[in-house]
């Protein structure tokens, strides 16, 4: 049975910016093994692809999980914007419902604005204070950083400026190796327009430098929440397409904010 697949440009504001994430739509009635998610993730080569299923509960909710080329991975959120614009935009969710999804990192609840973007209540994620493996500044291309964290999925890496985290070229064949999901670099924007800037790596999983990381942000959020002292900041992610978001701190949650664009409809058919 055919099944409905779309590819989304998220955290983008014109078409072939952002991330761009496949969705698949399932019925409610299949049970898809991850053997076949997976492969079908691997065969869209995004750095995300999202299988999303209706579930039968009073309010209308979703089962949601994400695949890597490579790998499930526990929370993502560009993928999930993609989704949430797949069924607004296609009619499958009214557009001035929430959405609520079901995952591996707990409920999600997703809203569209007035202006068109989308909020996304997520977990935060706060990095504490580090040590560095060995070998991974090295598989940075880094002599030394600012300071260091990890946060419950990834490390990351204070950088001095917005021109150090632009000039960050990793060895990802090193870095594949690496206990953690990804890399995150940082450096407050010193050029202007936005708060704080990034970069996201994670060969490990199949994804060597990602465009836009929301789930990043779930941890780059009150990191920069606390140093610059504002509860809503504007983020940019400084990968080669580029894309930007707004984060707000709200206690133990952390909601992002952004914009997607349908660039592909159609059928997947095996």
């Amino acid at each position: 049975m055919p099944l409905p697949l779309y590819v989304v440009d998220a955290f983008a504001t014109a078409p072939f910016t952002g991330n761009p994430a496949a969705v698949v739509i399932l019925p409610a009635e299949q049970a898809p093994s991850e053997a076949w998610m997976q492969a079908v993730a691997a065969e869209m080569k995004h750095s995300e692809t999202a299988f999303v299923q209706p579930l039968a509960t009073a309010h209308p909710s979703f089962s949601l999980r994400w695949f890597t080329p490579a790998a499930e991975v526990q929370l993502c959120g560009h993928a999930t914007l993609a989704t949430s614009h797949a069924l607004w935009s296609t009619g499958r969710a009214a557009q001035d419902e929430p959405l609520i999804f079901e995952t591996l990192s707990g409920r999600l609840t997703c809203l569209r604005t007035a202006h068109g973007a989308i909020r996304m209540d997520f977990p935060s994620t706060p990095p504490e204070a580090s040590r560095l493996p060995q070998g991974l500044l090295e598989g940075m291309g880094l002599d030394d950083v600012v300071s260091s964290w990890r946060s419950r999925f990834d490390y990351l890496l204070e950088l001095p400026d917005r021109q150090a985290v632009e000039a960050v070229r990793p060895d990802f064949r090193a870095l594949h190796v690496l206990a953690a999901r990804g890399i995150m670099v940082t450096a407050r924007d010193d050029v202007g327009g936005v708060d704080f800037v990034s970069r996201f790596f994670a060969p490990g999983v199949g994804v060597d430098e990602d465009p836009v990381t929301g789930s990043a942000h779930c941890a780059l959020a009150p990191f920069w929440v606390e140093r610059l002292g504002r509860g809503r900041l504007r983020a940019r992610q400084l990968s080669e397409r580029g894309g930007e978001l707004t984060v707000e701190l709200h206690g133990d949650r952390v909601v992002l904010e952004g914009r997607a664009i349908t660039v592909t409809a159609g059928e997947l058919l095996a």
